[in-house]
C-alpha cells in the first residue's frame, strides 16, 4: 500500500510527467481561513527540475489563494492520481514559492518550459516546491477516465490581453491581490513578462 520515498526520480518521476492533470492544496495558517484545492492541467506546465524540486506555472485566473498561502507560510501539496493504467496516488508535500516575473531567476525558470508560451495565457509566476515528503498510495477506488485533450479555452481568453488590460483585469477581481482571507496575494502591478533567458 503506502510508501515513502526519498527521491523523485525512476518510475515515481515518469509517473508524474505522464499525468495530464494534478491537484494543489494549501492553506493560510489562521484556524478559520479558506482552505484551497486547485485543478491543474495543460501539458508542459508541470516540470520536475531535480530529485526534490518541482516547478509549475501559474497562470492567470480569477483568484490568487494558493499565492497567498505560500506568501504566508509556503505549506503545499501536490497531488497526482492514475485514471488510466495501474492504479496509483502521488503526494509531494512540501514548501512552495511563487516566483514572479520581477524575480531574476523567472527567465531561467521559464527554460524548462519549452512548449508552453506564458504570454498567451497570462502567466503570473511560477510555483517552485521543494519536496519534504514524498508518498505514493493504491488508487483503488480512482475511476477509470480517458485524457482527450487539453482545453484551448484559456489561451483563447488571455492570449487576447495586453500587458496593460492583463494588470487591469487582475486590478478588478477582488481575491486576486488580496485572498478570500484578505492575505497578500498576486503583487500588482503586474511587471512585464521579462525577455527570454
Amino acid at each position: 500500500m503506502g510508501k515513502s520515498h526519498e527521491h523523485i526520480d525512476g518510475r515515481l518521476r515518469t509517473f508524474i510527467e505522464e499525468q495530464p492533470v494534478f491537484f494543489t492544496a494549501t492553506a493560510p495558517l489562521s484556524g478559520d481561513g479558506t482552505i484551497n484545492l486547485s485543478p491543474k492541467g495543460l501539458r508542459g506546465s508541470l516540470a520536475v527540475l531535480d530529485e526534490h524540486t518541482l516547478a509549475y506555472l501559474d497562470f492567470a485566473g480569477s483568484n490568487a489563494e494558493t499565492i497567498a498561502h505560500l506568501r504566508e507560510n509556503g505549506r503545499v501539496t501536490l497531488m497526482w492520481c492514475a485514471f488510466s493504467g495501474p492504479p496509483n496516488i502521488v503526494r509531494v508535500h512540501g514548501r512552495g514559492e511563487p516566483v514572479f516575473r520581477d524575480d531574476p531567476r523567472f527567465p531561467e525558470l521559464l527554460t524548462h518550459f519549452p512548449d508552453i508560451d506564458g504570454t498567451r495565457h497570462g502567466l503570473r509566476a511560477v510555483i517552485v516546491v521543494t519536496a519534504e515528503q514524498i508518498r505514493d498510495t493504491c488508487g483503488y477506488a480512482v475511476p477509470f477516465m480517458t485524457y482527450d485533450e487539453d482545453r484551448p479555452l484559456h489561451a483563447s481568453r488571455f492570449e487576447r490581453e495586453t500587458q496593460e488590460s492583463l494588470d487591469a483585469y487582475f486590478h478588478k477581481k477582488p481575491d486576486v491581490a488580496t485572498s478570500m482571507d484578505g492575505l497578500p496575494g498576486l503583487p500588482l502591478p503586474l511587471p512585464p513578462m521579462p525577455p527570454p533567458a
